[in-house]
């Protein structure tokens, strides 16, 4: 195996390049569980596959919009055709090309921790879909970033999040480790992940699924309050975020 830090990026660029193809998706957590999903093609996918929830969200969207986390582009080209002004930053090299190959104009190799790189009041809406909301990784980092979200969104912006309530599971593997999550100190829905794509390993990263609660704790002190919750039939929730 050989170290890669775009192990998704070059799954997304195989996809792309091989639509016939599911490619699968291999993530490891820190515990040893690995979960290999064949549904690659929701990062390409258009709206008409998309769920109840997402298609609800994105009807909330108004003014100029930051996309984090872009993956595959499908939520930010989905706006741009809408005539939204639409910016997508992801960390994965990959992943960008392949916006750009789809056709989305402004796509930039931004990690979410430079996310203070945009002048005050850029965007009026940050939508972190595919639960990205996770991206924060744990309570502390998320504060910070949170707080730069702020500086850089005008005074009536919003933030669209999808992530997952991670008390809703009954897998006992899941449970597991919430316990040990508990044990380290950590609150039960930290991840620690990696990507996995045919010889390439992905770099270890940090991951943070909250439940409605501890989300409007984790806002106190930020700037941000949540207003609405879309709920789905599982355990995946938007968030609509506003000042």
């Amino acid at each position: 195996m050989k170290t890669s830090k775009d192990a998704f990026g070059e799954f997304l660029l195989f996809q792309y390049n091989n639509p016939k193809l599911q490619a699968r998706e291999i993530v490891e957590r820190d515990d040893g569980f690995i979960e290999a999903t064949t549904y690659s093609d929701r990062y390409l996918s258009e709206y008409p596959s998309w769920s109840a929830t997402e298609k609800q969200a994105m009807k909330l969207v108004k003014g100029k919009v930051l996309d984090v986390g872009c993956g595959g582009g499908r939520h930010a080209l989905y706006l741009q055709k809408k005539d939204f002004d639409v910016t997508g930053i992801d960390n994965s090299p990959g992943a960008i090309k392949v916006c750009k190959l789809r056709g989305l104009k402004k796509a930039r190799l931004i990690p979410i921790e430079k996310i203070g790189q945009f002048k005050a009041g850029s965007f009026d809406t940050v939508i972190m879909m595919g639960n990205n909301f996770s991206l924060f990784a744990n309570p502390v980092k998320g504060k910070v970033l949170l707080r730069k979200l702020f500086s850089v969104t005008g005074s009536n912006a919003q933030i669209i999040a999808e992530t997952r309530n991670p008390y809703q599971t009954n897998n006992k593997i899941h449970l597991a480790y919430h316990k040990l999550n508990k044990k380290r100190g950590r609150m039960p829905g930290q991840l620690r992940l990696r990507v996995r794509f045919r010889n390439i390993i992905g770099p270890w990263f940090e991951y943070f699924f909250v439940s409605p609660g501890e989300m409007k704790s984790l806002l106190k002190g930020t700037g941000w309050k949540l207003k609405k919750v879309i709920k789905s039939k599982g355990s995946d929730y938007i968030a609509v975020i506003t000042k």
